[in-house]
């Protein structure tokens, strides 16, 4: 297949590397354009992904989108509210769009900006990205992980198996099906992990410091994601989803056995090394994580009168400490007042209720 990959910083990239390594062509499209400045037609992946793979550099949305036959957006969360209404406005009708993670049900807001268009493609989520990486230059990418499976889902609900097909034909991975887009909005660990590092390291990261994420994945660490977990599952359950507990989720994308939190942590950095946490308050295990993340979260359960003290805690005490406002959230805004089962299950405005 021709796949197109919205956006270059790292994913991106080395998405589009694990595509054409299995047989795929694919085009990068850097929003910004700094992504792909100094990038030609090969891209060099390492670890994981290895080898010299061509890569199409586009210009444009149109042309990004010009003769794909699936795009996948893997972009920050908190680059959805400005990217979303471009890509679902230069979309063609009938290409299906995964975003890779699908936070904070941002496929409603795409499916929202689309409703005029009737019958067309689904739009797809994955809970998580098909691989991590970091990019080493702007030609190479280093992928550390091809993780091992990743939930999908679609709007409308029905076409979830399409979208989960298509992920594993492109990257090789399995893709349990997800009921609809919902559970894929709380099934991602890293807000809940992310967020317990940041609390336990702000001075180090503050300092700038180099520190192991896992090496300091500590069982102190470990109790407060342990604490916050059970508030996650009573929210999914009033919304009546299931999550993936956070020892799978490690275990799925690491590919080690479930063991308590702390044992994991401790058998990632054995097998991975020191993996340097982040050293800069910009980090999007903050500002990507909290507001697209545990705010989802507590949105969510405002809304059913689920009790998220802890969580709620998290959230107060990490804007204490980073001085800013960490619940503003563009993409539920857009999707109030909506009939949210509905939506999640025919989609808007489509032809029928499969929706294709």
């Amino acid at each position: 297949m021709r796949l197109v990959v919205l956006g270059a910083g790292a994913v991106g990239p080395a998405s589009a590397a694990l595509a054409v390594s299995r047989g795929h062509e694919a085009a990068l499209w850097s929003p910004s354009g700094r992504g792909t400045a100094g990038l030609g037609e090969v891209l060099h992946a390492e670890g994981a992904v290895a080898g010299a793979f061509p890569l199409r550099v586009a210009a444009s949305l149109p042309d990004a989108f010009a003769g794909a036959d699936a795009a996948l957006l893997a972009v920050p969360a908190y680059a959805y509210p400005a990217l979303l209404p471009a890509v679902a406005a230069a979309l063609p009708r009938g290409l299906p769009l995964i975003l890779s993670p699908a936070a904070s049900l941002a496929p409603l807001a795409v499916e929202v900006a689309r409703a005029g268009l009737g019958a067309r493609a689904p739009v797809g989520g994955l809970a998580t990205t098909p691989v991590t990486a970091r990019r080493l230059a702007p030609d190479r990418v280093r992928v550390a992980t091809i993780r091992s499976a990743v939930d999908a889902a679609a709007v409308p609900a029905a076409a979830g198996g399409e979208v989960a097909a298509l992920a594993t034909a492109l990257f090789g991975i399995a893709c349990p099906v997800a009921p609809d887009v919902l559970p894929l909005a709380l099934a991602n660990a890293n807000p809940i992990i992310h967020a317990a590092l940041a609390l336990a390291n702000v001075t180090r990261i503050e300092r700038a410091e180099s520190w192991p994420q896992y090496g300091l994945m500590t069982e102190a660490a470990c109790r407060l994601m342990e604490r916050l977990e059970p508030e996650r599952a009573a929210l999914a359950a009033a919304l009546g989803v299931a999550v993936v507990p956070l020892a799978t989720s490690l275990a799925r994308a690491n590919a080690i056995p479930e063991a308590p939190l702390a044992r994991m942590a401790e058998a990632i950095a054995a097998s991975r090394g020191a993996v340097a946490g982040p050293a800069d308050m910009g980090t999007r295990y903050v500002t990507e994580d909290v507001p697209f993340g545990l705010a989802v979260y507590l949105r969510l359960a405002a809304q059913r009168g689920v009790a998220m003290p802890l969580t709620e805690a998290t959230v107060a005490v990490l804007e204490a400490l980073w001085g800013r406002d960490l619940r503003a959230n563009p993409l539920l805004d857009a999707l109030a007042g909506a009939d949210l089962p509905a939506l999640l299950r025919d989609g808007a405005g489509r032809a029928t209720r499969a929706g294709c």
